[in-house]
């Protein structure tokens, strides 16, 4: 995973956080509901990421 990529979904995480919030102090659920989906969107991300690493590092296993 580049550094580009934690940093642009850590962004897209705390991005849906704030959205969660204002959408809690606002009573408006849809921009809550979006805040939450976009914070869902970056675990997912962030999730195929880490498992792109370690597919790599099992691979660079096996070349030896």
């Amino acid at each position: 995973m580049g550094a580009e990529d934690k940093i642009s979904n850590k962004a897209e995480e705390l991005g849906g956080k704030v959205k969660e919030g204002a959408g809690r102090l606002t009573d408006d659920e849809r921009l809550e509901a979006e805040g939450r989906a976009d914070q869902g969107k970056s675990h997912l991300k962030q999730a195929g990421e880490k498992l792109k690493d370690s597919a790599g590092k099992v691979k660079d296993a096996f070349k030896d």
